[in-house]
């Protein structure tokens, strides 16, 4: 292994040249960066709520640090050709089922992390209208293709340059109505997406019990009309395989909303199933997760939900994780996420605003941090697709927004002038 060429090195040499120039991508030979978090100055702009709040807002959360190192630590692997190394790094802690304090796995951090100078190469090469057969859009995957052929038997590799495919599929497709996406953007996410499930196809994530691999092959569902049992099913496996990890949960809900691949009827229904599988962990709140961002975005499911069970799955949820990520995200989703499609839909108003009120006794029984990326990412209602131009600026906004919607809920307490600090034993009222 010593002596062998450094094939996807060589082939990423001149693109990475290249991005270094234009956005400061760091150079090859040097270690990539340990954190990539917006600088303190972005998260310090005071804001008129503070006048009447006092609470910590760190720079970065305990989970934003750990996912950008982890990443970073992926990245750097790959730069530096250590492919057995980085493929053993992620079976350890896809097998221990690691992650971060918010729930972040390990193992998908590494494997992004590995991946993340290709997929930037690409979307960079869109965003600027190159030709498909130039070398920005074809040499970062080449190179990774020539990784996998050098280890036809290793799963994490595969996993890495699956994954590559599908997040350059959905970087030519955006996430338009198929109708209006152009035929070329259509063909070319097809095809990645075909690419991916051939290079997945040898592998049994249930024979290897890797909810890694589960997650990959859930993902590669996008890109095929599978009913949507099947697909009910597939991330059934996966839940299984991995019962504490939420994120799962909510992408099975997103998935059984009628613009994919389910019904109604049926997020309803995988929603208290996998409620009732994963009751002993969760309580309740398996159906929460189901329902979470599916109920989010769509209107009709928000209409249908069962609002006392949801609720029953929030406090649940709390009891089972009441770190302050966990808090932060649950204050963010009902406070600001569910308040989006306010007025749009009178039969979905109604459970918007009940789930929104549980913000209530989030804020006042269990926050005691800010957390202004969480908060921003509400507001875009958690959309993983969505574009960020300044680091600052959005953690800034999440900032801004999450002051605003506790000094709002406090409101009585500072129209009498007082000064609202939040302490670990709950929020205390003083003169101001």
């Amino acid at each position: 292994m010593l002596n062998r060429p450094n094939t996807a090195l060589d082939a990423l040499k001149p693109l990475l040249a290249a991005l270094g120039k234009r956005f400061g991508v760091p150079a090859l030979s040097a270690p990539a960066p340990q954190l990539l978090l917006p600088a303190p100055a972005a998260l310090n702009e005071p804001t008129r709520a503070e006048q009447f709040l006092d609470i910590p807002i760190p720079d970065h959360s305990n989970d934003d640090a750990a996912c950008q190192t982890t990443q970073s630590r992926g990245q750097f692997l790959a730069r530096q050709d250590r492919w057995d190394e980085l493929s053993a790094e992620i079976r350890s802690a896809d097998e221990a089922r690691d992650t971060t304090p918010g729930g972040m796995p390990i193992a998908d951090l590494l494997a992004y992390g590995a991946r993340s100078d290709v997929i930037h190469a690409v979307e960079h090469g869109l965003q600027d209208n190159l030709p498909v057969t130039h070398s920005t859009l074809t040499d970062g995957i080449s190179g990774l293709e020539e990784v996998r052929a050098e280890y036809p038997q290793d799963p994490y590799i595969a996993m890495i340059v699956a994954h590559m495919h599908v997040d350059i599929a959905w970087a030519w497709r955006g996430t338009n109505w198929d109708p209006v996406v152009p035929k070329l953007n259509r063909a070319r996410f097809a095809a990645h997406f075909d690419r991916a499930s051939d290079i997945m196809q040898p592998y049994c994530f249930l024979e290897l019990n890797s909810p890694s691999l589960a997650a990959c092959c859930c993902a590669l569902l996008a890109g095929k009309q599978i009913p949507g049992r099947r697909i009910a099913d597939t991330y059934e496996d996966l839940i299984d395989l991995d019962p504490h990890n939420h994120r799962h949960m909510r992408a099975l809900g997103n998935h059984m909303l009628p613009r994919w691949f389910g019904s109604y009827t049926d997020l309803e229904l995988e929603a208290r199933r996998t409620a009732a599988r994963t009751q002993d962990i969760w309580g309740a709140g398996g159906y929460t997760w189901v329902c979470f961002d599916a109920i989010a975005i769509d209107d009709q499911a928000c209409a249908n939900v069962d609002v006392p069970f949801f609720l029953d799955g929030l406090h649940d949820i709390v009891a089972a994780r009441p770190n302050q990520e966990m808090i932060n995200l649950l204050a963010a989703y009902c406070a600001v996420a569910m308040r989006n499609g306010l007025g749009l839909n009178q039969d979905a108003d109604l459970p918007r605003m009940q789930i929104s009120d549980a913000a209530s006794w989030l804020i006042r029984d269990h926050l005691t941090e800010v957390h202004p990326l969480i908060w921003a990412h509400a507001a875009d209602g958690f959309d993983n697709n969505s574009r960020v131009t300044s680091s600052r600026r959005f953690a800034a906004r999440g900032r801004a927004d999450a002051l605003q919607v506790i000094a709002d809920m406090f409101q009585d307490e500072i129209s009498q002038g007082l000064r609202v600090t939040f302490t670990p034993n709950g929020p205390k009222l003083a003169p101001g």
